[in-house]
């Protein structure tokens, strides 16, 4: 485990686990990772990552998809039925399905190998940059549209009283969507607002997180009352549907 340091950049010491079988990979990221202020907990397996994971607390996961004893998929899945906690996944597959495969289960960003530790580390400080956005805000920011309840200053997004959770991603592309309520956002407008725009015109990426909020939020997803798809451009936030 590497020392705590300080980051600068988020304000406070953030831990950083690594899930990767490749030794020298792992190294390497943690190398990065610590001269940039970050905590770091290795693991070199699945079960092991799942088990510090739930041990360590960490701020954000790095999560290679290839993995023995339990691949990065059902890892990532069973994390998110206890925890949202920022993840990245790390693949060595260039298929467009493998990538959103792994965004549809609830990673936040993934990174195709080989890949740069710099970025990374980049890519990691903005996915943490949104889910710092938990701290409170206006009081007043509080959104209600049929059953759900959108709580921006506390970070709560309630269904009939029971709450949703979100991935930090899914968080601001609602947050977004209902802030511009009426209006239609362009996939590169929701990529741009919510820091995804260095998936340098990867607009299927919003696709699969409108698909997975639809499924957290709406009745019938295949038949959305609130977020709406306008065909050949983007997506709207219907406020009140039945007025339509």
């Amino acid at each position: 485990m590497g020392a705590a340091i300080r980051d600068s950049d988020m304000g406070q010491v953030m831990k950083v686990l690594i899930i990767d079988d490749e030794a020298r990979i792992t190294r390497g990221v943690q190398k990065y990772f610590e001269q940039a202020g970050f905590e770091t907990v290795p693991a070199f397996d699945g079960p092991t990552g799942l088990a510090r994971a739930r041990s360590e607390k960490p701020d954000l996961i790095v999560l290679d998809l290839m993995l023995p004893g339990m691949d990065g998929l059902e890892v990532c899945r069973t994390l998110r039925r206890e925890s949202n906690v920022p993840i990245i996944m790390l693949t060595a597959r260039v298929e467009e399905t493998d990538q959103l495969m792994g965004l549809e289960i609830g990673a936040d960003d993934y990174i195709t190998k080989p890949f740069s530790p710099r970025m990374l580390v980049a890519r990691a400080r903005a996915v943490l940059r949104r889910n710092q956005l938990a701290q409170p805000q206006e009081a007043s920011e509080v959104y209600r549209f049929g059953d759900v309840v959108f709580n921006v200053g506390t970070r709560e997004c309630l269904l009939k009283g029971q709450p949703v959770a979100l991935t930090p991603t899914e968080f601001e592309i609602l947050l977004t969507l209902i802030r511009a309520r009426g209006r239609v956002l362009t996939r590169t407008q929701l990529l741009e607002a919510t820091s995804l725009g260095y998936y340098d015109g990867f607009e299927r990426t919003v696709d699969v997180h409108i698909h997975n909020l639809r499924r957290k939020l709406e009745a019938d997803p295949s038949n959305p009352r609130y977020i709406r798809t306008v065909f050949g451009t983007g997506y709207r936030f219907t406020e009140n549907p039945e007025s339509e």
